[in-house]
């Protein structure tokens, strides 16, 4: 045996030793009682009590991951590993956890999902077959797949856990990056409805998902390059499309922008602008048109306007001129919309 400790991981073992927060999910009656000392065994049906002895005995393995000496080999289409300790205690729960585990992985009761390696892996495990025996001191498993990017997910994930039998709990806290592969590609951008601008990508399963109601009032003071888009506006169309289509599902919004400060003069209309930049027209007015059409209210600041020496009959027609920014912000947030700055 390799005595070198080339840590890796196959047959998923020890994927829950990452992971804080243990699936509840027991994974039934199918797996058979083996280890004593555990109430109801491995066939309960309860599923508190068993997240209970789990939890306990990937505790156990971490604190004591310095006592597990595991080698490993990599094959053309997947991982062998032999994962032993001369603890006897400490082998007997490697032997409980990996049973366990290579039961979750063909019921697909995935656990670890918020790090992206393993929530990937848990997409391809009926691609995954699993051939674990006991020895004496630990667990021999065969992991392969007949899919070249499954097996890459599987050695990429042996690696991964290899810092866990390493390091214990230091290793548990980190996420894991997917291997960079064609399947992976380059994330999809979109523009759900403000064409050229504000791209954004969609992520459905992701936390804090857009919700149906939400209003939101952005105020916008940077001034930017003449002769270019805004970046503060270009940001309220991203504001637009996250709601539109970067969710599971669209969601009703409502989006108000108070232009002020640097930013006042982007609403003047191409001719007075192209005079007062030498540009070739209005680079933002593209963008805060089709904000309007997709429902924005677009307000700039009166005093701003004024005080910058520009006239309320040089504002492009579908932005209001409002009193001041102070009167529009006050008035808005009290009708429950949300405060967004940029550029302040």
């Amino acid at each position: 045996m390799n005595t070198s400790k080339i840590f890796q991981v196959t047959s998923l073992i020890f994927l829950f030793l990452s992971n804080p927060a243990w699936s509840q999910d027991d994974p039934g009656s199918q797996a058979k009682k083996k280890q004593p000392g555990y109430g109801h065994g491995r066939g309960m049906h309860q599923s508190d009590g068993r997240h209970e002895v789990d939890h306990k005995v990937f505790q156990y393995l971490l604190q004591n991951h310095d006592k597990i000496v595991r080698t490993v080999k990599e094959l053309p289409d997947g991982v062998e590993t032999l994962t032993e300790s001369d603890v006897p205690e400490v082998a007997e729960k490697i032997k409980d956890h990996v049973e366990w585990m290579a039961y979750r992985v063909e019921n697909r009761q995935p656990i670890r999902m918020r790090d992206p390696l393993f929530a990937e892996l848990f997409k391809h495990t009926d691609k995954i077959k699993i051939v674990h025996k006991d020895t004496e001191k630990g667990v021999k498993v065969i992991e392969t797949s007949d899919d070249p990017y499954v097996v890459k997910l599987i050695q990429a994930h042996a690696k991964a856990v290899s810092g866990f039998v390493e390091r214990g709990f230091a290793e548990a806290m980190k996420n894991h990056s997917v291997p960079e592969t064609a399947e992976i590609g380059d994330p999809e951008y979109s523009y759900p409805a403000i064409a050229e601008y504000g791209k954004v990508v969609q992520l459905p399963n992701a936390a804090q998902q857009p919700r149906d109601g939400s209003k939101i009032l952005v105020d916008v003071t940077k001034g930017g390059t003449p002769d270019k888009l805004n970046p503060g506006i270009e940001k309220v169309a991203r504001f637009v499309n996250i709601y539109k289509g970067a969710g599971k599902k669209p969601a009703q919004v409502e989006i108000a922008i108070v232009l002020h400060g640097e930013a006042t003069l982007t609403i003047l209309n191409s001719d007075i602008y192209s005079k007062r930049f030498e540009t070739n027209g209005n680079p933002n007015l593209d963008c805060l048109h089709q904000l309007h059409e997709a429902g924005v209210e677009i307000l700039v600041c009166g005093q701003s306007l004024i005080g910058k020496n520009a006239k309320q009959d040089e504002v492009v027609v579908f932005v209001d001129v409002a009193v001041s920014a102070l009167t529009s912000l006050v008035n808005l947030q009290a009708d429950g919309f949300s405060y967004v700055p940029l550029g302040n």
